[in-house]
C-alpha cells in the first residue's frame, strides 16, 4: 500500500482539553473511589479487614489450595502412577515413584509407592488436577498451612492422604467417576443413533 493511496485514511488523535491533559478527571475519579471507601468504613460499618483467626476467611469455590490424594471406594489411593501430573506440572514440584500393583488389585497395573509434592515450590495452577486421568489428585480449599522448615512443607503420600481424610466431608470429590454398572444402565437408556 502506498502513502498517497486515496483509500488510506489518516486518523488524527482527539484534541484534549486542559483538564484532560493534566489528568484532572482521572485523578478526581480515583479520589472519589478513595473517599467512598474511607467514608464507608468510617460511618457505614463496612469493614475491609477481617479479624483473622477469630473470623475465618471463606475462600471462593474456585480457590486452589493444598493438594490431596483421593481414595477409591475400597480405601486405596486412586493414583495409578501414570506420571501425567508430574509431567504437566510447570513448577516441577511433584515426584512419583511407581510400583507394580499387588495381584489383589485387578483394576490397575501400578500404584504410587512414593508420591511427594513440594508445597513451597508449587504455584497452585491446577494443571496436575486437570492432567490426572483418574481424578486422584485435587486441590482443596485449605489455605492456612504452616511449617517451621522446608521439610515440613514437603507433603508425602501419607500427608496427602490425611488431607483427603480431613476434607472429604466438607469438600467431596469434584469429579466422581460413576461405577461401571451406572454406565451400563445409562447407555441402555440412550436411544440408538441408528434407529
Amino acid at each position: 500500500m502506498r502513502l498517497d493511496d486515496p483509500k488510506l485514511r489518516k486518523i488524527e488523535p482527539p484534541k484534549l482539553s486542559l483538564a484532560d491533559r493534566f489528568y484532572v478527571t482521572q485523578v478526581a475519579a480515583g479520589l472519589a473511589v478513595t473517599a467512598r471507601h474511607f467514608f464507608g468504613v468510617a460511618f457505614g460499618n463496612k469493614a475491609i479487614t477481617v479479624e483473622y483467626p477469630e473470623v475465618q476467611h471463606v475462600p471462593s469455590p474456585v480457590y486452589r489450595g493444598v493438594h490431596r490424594l483421593n481414595k477409591d471406594h475400597e480405601g486405596r489411593v486412586k493414583c495409578v502412577a501414570c506420571m501425567m501430573c508430574a509431567t504437566a506440572c510447570p513448577a516441577h514440584c511433584i515426584d512419583i515413584v511407581g510400583a507394580t500393583a499387588p495381584e489383589s488389585w485387578p483394576d490397575r497395573e501400578k500404584y504410587p509407592e512414593s508420591f511427594v509434592i513440594d508445597e513451597l515450590r508449587c504455584i497452585y495452577c491446577g494443571m496436575c488436577e486437570e492432567a490426572c486421568p483418574v481424578e486422584a489428585i485435587e486441590l482443596t480449599g485449605l489455605y492456612d498451612i504452616t511449617g517451621l522448615s522446608r521439610e515440613e512443607m514437603i507433603f508425602d503420600k501419607t500427608k496427602l492422604l490425611s488431607v483427603y481424610d480431613l476434607t472429604r466431608d466438607a469438600e467431596p470429590m469434584k469429579f466422581t467417576t460413576p461405577p461401571p454398572a451406572d454406565d451400563a444402565k445409562r447407555t441402555e437408556a440412550l436411544p440408538s443413533p441408528l434407529s
